[in-house]
């Protein structure tokens, strides 16, 4: 203030005292901490039924199984964004997580959906034995594969 007062030739009780007057309100200061939790509207949170049209997904009928991949850093993120993270084991960047659609678990994907990529798990139509898992991957559509042994054809003689 002193410096201010200096730069304007105006001494300093009598600065203070016109912007005083020359505001209407009182003066607030707004200062906002590092890490308070930002103010995100409630229509954020509210459930959009008419996206299930628009990604394809079956209200009635939800997925089972979410696959999750960070693709974004926690770099510069908040704390508790970081700690769900970690929670859900999604610390190496695109490697995909498999996660139940369950209310804890997408309650906690809310909190991170601007650094993951949620795909649903799409099964074939009938599960896989134990012994067909082992030669089953995931392809980068969200689809479980199984590769299932090719028997040798015999040759009638």
């Amino acid at each position: 203030m002193a410096a201010l007062c200096r730069a304007l030739g105006v001494s300093a009780p009598l600065a203070r005292q016109s912007l005083l007057e020359a505001a209407p309100w009182p003066l607030r200061v707004v200062c906002r901490s590092k890490f308070t939790k930002s103010r995100i509207p409630p229509e954020v949170f509210e459930e959009r039924s008419k996206e299930h049209e628009k990604y394809g997904g079956n209200p009635e009928q939800p997925h089972k199984l979410h696959i999750v991949t960070r693709v974004k850093s926690t770099v510069r993120r908040p704390y508790w964004e970081k700690k769900v993270v970690k929670s859900l084991g999604l610390l190496k960047s695109h490697e995909p997580r498999v996660h139940k659609n369950t209310p804890s678990v997408n309650r906690q994907l809310k909190i991170i959906k601007h650094l993951v990529m949620i795909q649903p798990l799409k099964l074939p139509d009938q599960l896989p034995s134990e012994e067909e898992l082992a030669d089953s991957y995931l392809n980068s559509k969200g689809e479980l594969m199984v590769r299932r042994p090719e028997k040798p054809v015999e040759q009638n003689s």
